[in-house]
Parts: C-alpha cells; sequence; structure tokens
C-alpha cells in the first residue's frame, strides 16, 4: 500500500488516502517518489478546469512533476535501471505525482541532474518543459530577437527567462517591484512593474510574447509584438486550430473557435502567429534541460518546501498567486 493526495470527483476536498501500490507495465517506471513540484495545473485539474483536454477517472491522485528513484521496472524498458534517480513531467493521462509511488512511461523520464537535489529536480520538469516548448519548438527564438516574458518571478517565468537569455535574446519581464532583482539576476534585461506601468508602454516589436495570465494581458499582448513574430499562451482559451489538433469534437472546435475570435482577429490584423501551448511530457527534453542545469545555465527557483502532510496546503499557497518561483513538496527523504 502507498499513501497519495487524491480527490473522489471534481472540486472535492483533497484527502490523503491509502492505495495499492502500482506495478509497472510495459515500458513503465515505477518509482519511488522523493519529492513532487507543484504547479496551478494542479488545482486546474482538481477544479475540472481541463476536464474537456483530459478526461480522469475516480479516485483522481493529482501531481504531474516528480523526482525519485526507480524502484522496479515493467518489460521492455532499455534506458533506466533499478535504482537511477530519475525526474518526470507525467504524461498527461498517467498523472499522480503526489504519492509515495508513481508509474512512469519511460519516454516521459530522464536522469535527475546530478548537481541538483530532489527537491530543485521536482521543481523544474513542468515549468522547464514549457519553457523549452514555447522558445524553442513553438517560437524558434533566436540570438538577437527580442522577448517578453509575463510573470517573470512565476514558476515558467523564472525559468523561460534563463532559457531564453542562454539563446541570446533581449528579454523583457513583467514583475512586481520587489522581484525587480531576482528576474534581472536571471537574467531579464528589462523589469516592467505591471502595477505601475502597461508594459506596451514601454516595450514594442517584439519577436515572441509568452503569455501566462491570458484575458486581457493576452490581448494588449498583440500591441507589442512586430508583424511575423508570435504570441504564446499557457493563460489563455485553446483556439480552433488546437482543438482540431488535440482531436476534440467539431462542436468544440466551432465553440473553442468562437470563443476565441477576438484573440484571431487581433492576430490576423497585426499579421502575427498564435498558439495555444498545452505542454507534452517528454524525456528527450528533460534531458536537454538537465544538461543545461548541470552547466549552472539554468537553476531552479524554490519558493517554499511543504512536507507530504501538508500537500493540499502546499497547492492552495500556489493557488493564493503568491509563490515566487517553485512550490515542492517534499515526499520522502
Amino acid at each position: 500500500m502507498m499513501k497519495a493526495l487524491a480527490i473522489r470527483h471534481y472540486k472535492a476536498r483533497m484527502e490523503m488516502i491509502e492505495l495499492p501500490r502500482p506495478e509497472p507495465g510495459p515500458g513503465e517506471l515505477l518509482v519511488r517518489v522523493r519529492a513532487a513540484g507543484v504547479n496551478p495545473l494542479d488545482y486546474k485539474i482538481r477544479d475540472g478546469a481541463v476536464k474537456v483536454l483530459l478526461p480522469f477517472s475516480f479516485p483522481l491522485i493529482l501531481g504531474t512533476d516528480l523526482a525519485g528513484d526507480v524502484e522496479a521496472i515493467g518489460p521492455g524498458v532499455t534506458k533506466f535501471k533499478l535504482g537511477d534517480a530519475v525526474y518526470s513531467r507525467l504524461d498527461n493521462d498517467r498523472i499522480g505525482a503526489f504519492a509515495e509511488y508513481a508509474l512512469v512511461r519511460e519516454s516521459a523520464a530522464a536522469r535527475k541532474p546530478a548537481r541538483l537535489n530532489y527537491t530543485e529536480a521536482a521543481s523544474l520538469p513542468l515549468v522547464g518543459l514549457t519553457a523549452w516548448q514555447t522558445l524553442i519548438e513553438l517560437a524558434r527564438l533566436r540570438a538577437g530577437q527580442k522577448v517578453l516574458i509575463h510573470a517573470g518571478s512565476g514558476g515558467v517565468g523564472t525559468v523561460a527567462i534563463q532559457l531564453a537569455k542562454h539563446l541570446g535574446a533581449q528579454v523583457a519581464t513583467t514583475a512586481g517591484a520587489k522581484n525587480h532583482a531576482l528576474v534581472k539576476s536571471l537574467g531579464a534585461d528589462v523589469a516592467i512593474d505591471y502595477q505601475t506601468s502597461r508594459f506596451e508602454a514601454v516595450v514594442k516589436d517584439q519577436d515572441v510574447v509568452l503569455d501566462t495570465q491570458g484575458g486581457d494581458t493576452l490581448l494588449r499582448s498583440f500591441e507589442v509584438v512586430r508583424p511575423g513574430g508570435v504570441v504564446v499562451t499557457l493563460g489563455g482559451r485553446p483556439d480552433g486550430k488546437f482543438a482540431r489538433a488535440w482531436g476534440l469534437s467539431l462542436p468544440l472546435v466551432w465553440l473553442l473557435g468562437f470563443l476565441n475570435r477576438k484573440v484571431d482577429r487581433l492576430a490576423r490584423e497585426r499579421h502575427v502567429r498564435f498558439e495555444y501551448l498545452f505542454m507534452h511530457a517528454s524525456g528527450e527534453q528533460l534531458e536537454r534541460l538537465g544538461a543545461l542545469a548541470e552547466q549552472s545555465v539554468i537553476k531552479p527557483v524554490l519558493d517554499k518546501i511543504f512536507p507530504f502532510e501538508a500537500a493540499a496546503e502546499a497547492i492552495s499557497y500556489v493557488e493564493s498567486g503568491r509563490a515566487v518561483g517553485k512550490v515542492v513538496i517534499r515526499v520522502a527523504d
């Protein structure tokens, strides 16, 4: 048996429950979880906010980010052996990091960077992959280009600033004044206090905007991008193009297209590419992020570490929006 933080239905109270320890199937690792990262996605899943994209069954163990040790190996696994220290952003249909043990597909796992301890490693997968897939896969950011990263002191922002700087970009970011020293230490060239300034009055002709907020921030972001640039949102709503690629039903494709019409119109008028990102697990990309962590190109920024018994409290703290960098749950020493 094992302890796990789970919900019995959407919007339910999170409970620590006992469940059977899972057995790894073909291509799977059973990982003894040492630490698990907390992300806004966790409370969105709890509240049913992404059930259109990810239908889950219950009881549902929450948590998508982990670091730990390989305890058992399923048939066909070739890249890992018993005792290997690994980290992972779990596949969308296979979450469950807030538990003493978790099943991880071999393709979603990578060796834990030796320079990082388990809590530091557990903080990186989701935010690191989000930054990688935004800046490298979707935006193809190159040296000398300009990028605006919203909420630079947040989990995604702290990693995205470091990655963009490593790629040779000029980096602007929005952050409260008290976090300006932090974002500049991570590599931001321009720090904009979103409480006292409008970012569109400070920067223009950006090649890339990474939006984590959605809403008004997303709409205003189109004002600062040059024609031919790209706006990538994590905080906005999926558009029709994304819905089709995700394989959603035709009525949902139409509905999301209709709800997103203002964003699509702005993108057309300004000759800007718009992309909605729902990041995917990738052990291969984690290996490359791990190499950057080994070289201290990317350093995790941790706000608080909670004990496993306080996992629900950790999620509430992230939900409050006060966290600077990442919040991690220490599951086992």
